[in-house]
This record gives structure tokens, sequence and C-alpha cells, in this order.
């Protein structure tokens, strides 16, 4: 059985969807399929585009000394 790369419960949006491309003047995303939409819309015809989500960092812990780095 193959690992799953990528998530397959993820929300879908406009803002990861192939069609879609952001608007630079405003928050909107212009899509081929349904022309302006919202971020957060999705419809019938979303397809997931790998390249467009970036995924959130996660925070490191701030509590490192000096010496928790020394061999």
């Amino acid at each position: 059985m193959a690992k799953r790369i990528f998530n397959k419960k993820l929300a879908h949006k406009c803002e990861y969807c192939r069609y879609g491309k952001p608007s630079e003047l405003s928050g909107e995303i212009l899509c081929i399929k349904r022309g302006v939409t919202e971020k957060r819309d999705s419809c019938r015809k979303y397809r997931y585009d790998v390249f467009k989500r970036v995924p959130e960092r996660t925070q490191i812990a701030s509590d490192y000394k000096p010496e928790d780095f020394k061999l």
C-alpha cells in the first residue's frame, strides 16, 4: 500500500484550484470556469494544484540554550 503524500481531507478552496488565479487588486480569485470568486469558494470543477498551497510553518521552541548544542 502506497503512502499518501497529500491530505485527502483538505478543504476545497478556489485558492488551491488549478483553474483559479489570484487577483492583484483584491483578495478574490479569477477562475476560468466560474469567473470572479472568493478564496474559500469551490465548485464541481475543482482540481487541486499542489504548488498553490503554502504549508504552515511549525513553531520551534525558543527555550534552547547554547549548552544544548555542544557535544
